[in-house]
């Protein structure tokens, strides 16, 4: 496996990331230096990076556990948060709703987005030589892919009058439905 594969392996995983941090931005509050999005980016990577690790060393021993219930999990997960953005956003009052920037939040989102990362671990079982080289290049890419999603939704989310709340809630409902579908139907 070489760098190219492993930086293209990073990139899909990272769209997740990308995704939810735009999702994130949308819903910002305007405000120009706020440490959450820094954390979620971190959280983003770490997890990212991380979940693969664990793939590897997990190996066999759970890989199917892991290709039959992680879609699952992370599908289900989306759905309920971004579930509850859609509801919040029908009931919501006149003012633009804040991102929630709350830890156990940044938290289930930086899992969900990463369980499918999880899987990818195995494919380094014949070639652990790339493992760390994976790793690293798996959570920098998913920390810079959700920095740049954050930016890119706070910009998207000031110029235009959005229901930011709504949409976000069907990105992360999407991003839900595309991982079960790859995890259980392909």
């Amino acid at each position: 496996m070489n760098l190219l594969t492993i930086i293209i392996i990073a990139v899909g995983l990272a769209m997740d990331c990308f995704a939810v941090s735009f999702a994130q931005g949308l819903s910002s509050d305007g405000s120009n230096v706020h440490p959450r999005p820094v954390l979620m980016a971190l959280l983003f990577g770490l997890f990212q990076g991380g979940m693969p690790l664990i793939g590897y060393f997990a190996g066999s021993l759970f890989a199917d556990f892991f290709r039959v219930y992680a879609p699952w999990i992370a599908m289900a997960l989306l759905f309920f948060i971004g579930g509850k953005m859609i509801w919040g956003s029908l009931h919501a009052k006149d003012d633009l709703p804040a991102a929630n920037w709350s830890i156990p939040h940044l938290f289930v989102l930086a899992v969900a987005t990463s369980i499918d990362a999880l899987a990818t671990g195995v494919i380094f079982i014949p070639v652990p030589e790339c493992l760390w080289t994976g790793v690293g290049s798996i959570g920098v890419v998913s920390l810079l892919f959700a920095l740049g999603g954050y930016h890119i939704g706070k910009y998207v989310g000031r110029r235009f009058r959005l229901n930011v709340e709504l949409i976000g809630g069907i990105i992360l409902i999407a991003i839900g439905l595309k991982i079960w579908v790859e995890g259980v139907c392909l």
